[in-house]
């Protein structure tokens, strides 16, 4: 058996790294000394050690390692192939995000962002409204959205669902938002009661300015150009209610060209 010293230089982990990963579970020394509280690790311990510690290197959370380390190789193979793949659109995203602030700053216009119009009638809505920050808004809409797949549904633009963001949504600010699914006017009774926790509600017929976003354009980047096009079209005109994004196809299955969501303002 092998001290918490010698493991720690054989795994190229550090004893205090070792200690938090013993009271996580995640490397659990195979024999503690009732007396002294000396760790002692089989030596077979030292390839999920190593797992551990390439994965942290790679920046993957604790909690997820917890999962991979527990996986056969092919599923744990295809777990890390996963991560990975979120860490590479998270940096794309980021990038652009670094390209916006760019172009910002030098006073360049890489928007490119055509505006286009539309009057929509008056509709019966279901709505949920809660707090959420940047990374949690994503979560509560594919919440809703797939809560309420299947159910009646307008035709067209007029039915797609969206959010309604009645307060700044960022990593530091939490909204509030409101999804809102539009339904048949003479199905909402029934339709609220099997959905007794949302909210009923009439969108009043209008007109709205927007913007169109593909799969590849639906960031934060691509947002922020957006509502800088719908702030450069208006000019001194005032929207009349707040910002609202709308979904029609999902981004997951779109090509990176194809449009897949309108960010718009109500006027």
């Amino acid at each position: 058996m092998l001290t918490i010293g010698a493991f720690a230089k054989e795994s190229r982990l550090s004893p205090k790294a070792l200690r938090l990963y013993d009271e996580l579970g995640l490397i659990v020394p195979a024999r503690v000394d009732p007396f002294n509280g000396y760790r002692m690790y089989e030596p077979e311990q030292l390839e999920r050690a190593r797992l551990v510690g390439l994965l942290r290197r790679l920046g993957m959370p604790l909690a997820r390692i917890r999962v991979v380390c527990d996986l056969d190789q092919t599923r744990a193979a295809a777990e890390i192939s996963a991560y990975w793949a979120e860490v590479a659109a998270k940096h794309a995203q980021r990038a652009d995000l670094v390209a916006f602030l760019v172009e910002q700053l030098t006073g360049k216009d890489g928007s490119m962002y055509e505006v286009h119009q539309r009057d929509l009638p008056e509709r019966v809505l279901l709505t949920a409204t809660r707090h959420v920050t940047a990374d949690q808004v994503g979560g509560f809409t594919m919440e809703l959205i797939n809560r309420l797949a299947g159910m009646p549904a307008l035709d067209g633009i007029h039915g797609a669902p969206f959010l309604l963001f009645h307060g700044e949504v960022s990593a530091d600010s939490d909204g509030p938002a409101e999804f809102c699914r539009p339904v048949p006017a003479e199905m909402a009774d029934a339709l609220h009661e099997h959905f007794p926790d949302l909210t009923v509600r009439t969108d009043p017929a209008h007109s709205e300015a927007y913007v169109r976003l593909t799969a590849e354009q639906l960031g934060a980047a691509g947002a922020l150009r957006a509502m800088q096009a719908l702030g450069e079209w208006a000019g001194d005109r005032e929207f009349t209610g707040p910002p609202r994004q709308l979904f029609y196809r999902d981004p997951r299955t779109a090509g990176k060209d194809e449009p897949v969501s309108d960010l718009a303002g109500p006027f």
